[in-house]
């Protein structure tokens, strides 16, 4: 029974990522420092600026590397609606690498996480 119920998690965890996808959901890195593509309804945050993302905050994909000419991703920032600087207001479209990224959770590192706290 363990094995028939271990097993998708097993091949999920091994399945290397698809291609990126403009709507996609990604998530950051560990805490990454990313600049504003564009700014959230906020007066305080202009294009340019940098704020910082939450380890594991999720991104929805809004353009993909093979759309911009510096290979870059462009993200609109999802997670709490709570605004204090230097993080990242939810909605605001911010401009990231993709080695600040990851497609999926590696489901034995989230069960790592998990029992570490």
């Amino acid at each position: 029974m363990a094995i028939i119920l271990g097993a998708p998690l097993v091949l999920y965890s091994l399945a290397p990522p698809g291609p990126l996808r403009d709507g996609d959901t990604v998530f950051s890195d560990g805490q990454q420092r990313v600049q504003l593509a564009t700014p959230a309804t906020d007066p305080r945050f202009q294009r340019g600026d940098t704020c910082l993302l939450d380890p594991s905050n999720p991104l929805i994909v809004i353009q993909v590397p093979s759309d911009r000419a510096d290979g870059s991703i462009v993200a609109q920032v999802q997670g709490s609606p709570a605004i204090e600087w230097p993080f990242c207001p939810v909605h605001a479209e911010v401009v990231l690498r993709t080695h600040q990224m990851f497609q999926k959770p590696g489901i034995f590192t989230a069960i790592g996480r998990f029992l570490n706290r």
